[in-house]
């Protein structure tokens, strides 16, 4: 219930702006981080301090894409240490909770991940929402 107001609300919005189109939305600082779980998993419980090795998939934010996901930034493996600053803020709170074998989508706004200062040739934009899927691989 909580998503569909959300994404309501985000449709209500871009069309007052005149936007629609699938490009990110920027800045997109109202958009709250919330988590859906597409596939939860049965293993070990990823929690703060453990090191987790997941598959990972970065796209731009759009209102009206599927799943809000625009176009992919990035793909691929990455470990690290939840809670060490290793990841952005959003990445490692999205981990939180998730069970070895489970797939989560994170949607994170610039203040949980790169605000202003987002990293060179990346393709992220100063104040973008992200939106991540999750795959918890390991935890250790």
């Amino acid at each position: 219930m909580r998503l569909l107001i959300v994404t309501t609300l985000l449709a209500v919005t871009v069309a007052a702006c005149g936007g629609g189109s699938e490009t990110p939305t920027a800045p997109s600082a109202n958009v709250p981080f919330s988590t859906v779980d597409v596939r939860v998993g049965t293993g070990a419980e990823a929690n703060t301090g453990r090191v987790v090795s997941v598959n990972y998939a970065l796209y731009h934010y759009s209102a009206s894409a599927a799943d809000n996901k625009g176009g992919v930034l990035q793909t691929g493996p990455f470990s690290f240490t939840i809670g060490s600053g290793q990841a952005i803020a959003g990445f490692s709170q999205a981990t939180i909770g998730m069970r070895v074998g489970g797939l989560r989508r994170a949607i994170v706004p610039p203040s949980l991940a790169y605000g202003n200062n987002p990293p060179a040739n990346s393709g992220i934009g100063a104040n973008e929402t992200l939106v991540f899927e999750i795959e918890l691989l390991s935890v250790q």
